[in-house]
């Protein structure tokens, strides 16, 4: 192809052009660009991900429902999965971290019964909300047998994360029994239940289907129909670019410009690895925590339906998504809020953050359009064992 070349005055004229239009030029380059970074973030599949092994059922999930509102799975029967993860709540819960066993109360108005000797759960409640699509990232497929679970990532699979609360002394075991001999009794529990005998049964076709195993695999069956994919980010980003207004698509660009995306991308808004970024600690727990290595490592959150999951982090310390990114402020200009982590320490990726507090406001209205509430709300009212459930909630 030929050069063109410019005469002289044609390139005075395009020169005035650009300093007429001011920045005009600029607003185009930074357009493109801004298209280039919403890469950076994507609409959840509409099919949720199951392992080979667990494929869903309608009498699984059924089953898988009325076991997590049942606190047969505690030791004492008086918590049940729904405790801490309750509809109302998102799944999630509204207290910075726990209480478990040897509690009553649902919310902010929960509390421990006394005498108590029971310790609070060391970490702010995650939302099982779109927890099906752990691990799904820009670059990596969702493997359902492999999802990161847990502030630390201690267990992969809804399958394993579902049994390790009932195991737990502050989550729902207490002082009943042992944590190795927790399943066991369980199981044994659910054994002597004829309604449990027939779901079961229905659920998993074979001899002696009532096993931890199969325990397991019903509560993850029932928790992959907790999908909240259908928001309005969702939306513009399937095609519907009414679905978000000016301020938010404003909020987006924000979002993006801030660094945020770095961490926080992808279908889930988040990439599922660990950093330490120097988070308070709960002043409720008798020690510091130090996360994954002790280096106060903790996973990325998702980034959806925070309007019903607050408060947030894994110390649950900050009570608004205004105080996260005050926080994200702060630490970008080093202001370390746990004294127990060195700038040394800090993930790298603080050096790129960039949120401006003339942003704040814009930020939290793009990040409540991730919110879907579009889920089941809806408690079983009774459950198999005959106790209250969701646990002592009054």
């Amino acid at each position: 192809m030929k050069k063109r070349v410019l005469s002289s005055w044609v390139a005075v004229a395009l020169w005035g052009g650009v300093i007429l239009l001011g920045c005009g030029g600029e607003k185009k380059r930074e357009k493109t660009k801004a298209q280039d970074d919403i890469r950076k973030l994507a609409a959840l599949p509409l099919e949720v991900p199951t392992p080979p092994d667990n494929l869903p059922s309608a009498e699984k999930a059924a089953l898988g429902k009325l076991l997590f509102f049942d606190p047969i799975l505690s030791g004492h029967k008086d918590v049940a999965c729904a405790t801490c993860h309750h509809p109302e709540f998102g799944f999630a819960e509204s207290l910075e971290i726990s209480i478990g066993a040897n509690g009553r109360g649902a919310g902010s108005r929960r509390t421990f019964n006394a005498p108590n000797d029971i310790p609070f759960v060391k970490r702010n409640s995650q939302t099982v909300l779109n927890a099906a699509f752990n691990g799904l990232t820009l670059t990596a497929a969702a493997d359902p047998a492999n999802a990161p679970m847990f502030w630390d990532v201690r267990v992969r699979s809804l399958e394993k994360q579902s049994l390790e609360p009932i195991k737990a002394l502050e989550e729902m075991r207490g002082h009943r029994y042992t944590s190795e001999a927790a399943l066991d009794s369980v199981v044994n529990r659910l054994k002597k239940i004829g309604e449990y005998q027939r779901l079961f049964k229905e659920a998993f076709p074979m001899d002696s289907p009532i096993t931890a195993e199969n325990m397991a695999r019903a509560l993850a069956a029932y928790e992959r129909t907790l999908v909240g994919g259908n928001s309005r980010f969702d939306r513009y980003l399937r095609g519907d670019k009414s679905a978000l207004s000016l301020n938010e698509l404003d909020g987006m660009q924000a979002f993006l410009k801030s660094g945020c995306a770095q961490c926080h991308n992808g279908p889930m808004l988040s990439d599922f690895k660990l950093h330490t970024l120097g988070v308070s600690d709960n002043e409720k727990l008798a020690q510091t925590d130090a996360g994954v290595d002790n280096q106060y490592k903790f996973r990325t959150p998702s980034l959806r339906n925070l309007r019903y999951t607050a408060p947030y982090m894994h110390s649950g310390k900050l009570k608004t998504l205004e105080q996260v990114l005050e926080f994200y402020e702060d630490l970008a200009g080093d202001k370390i809020r746990n004294p127990h982590v060195t700038k040394t320490q800090l993930d790298p990726i603080v050096d790129a953050l960039r949120v401006d507090f003339k942003d704040i406001s814009l930020i939290v209205e793009f990040l409540n359009t991730l919110n879907d509430d579009a889920f089941d709300r809806t408690l079983p009212a009774k459950v198999p064992s005959g106790l209250t459930p969701g646990g002592n909630l009054n």
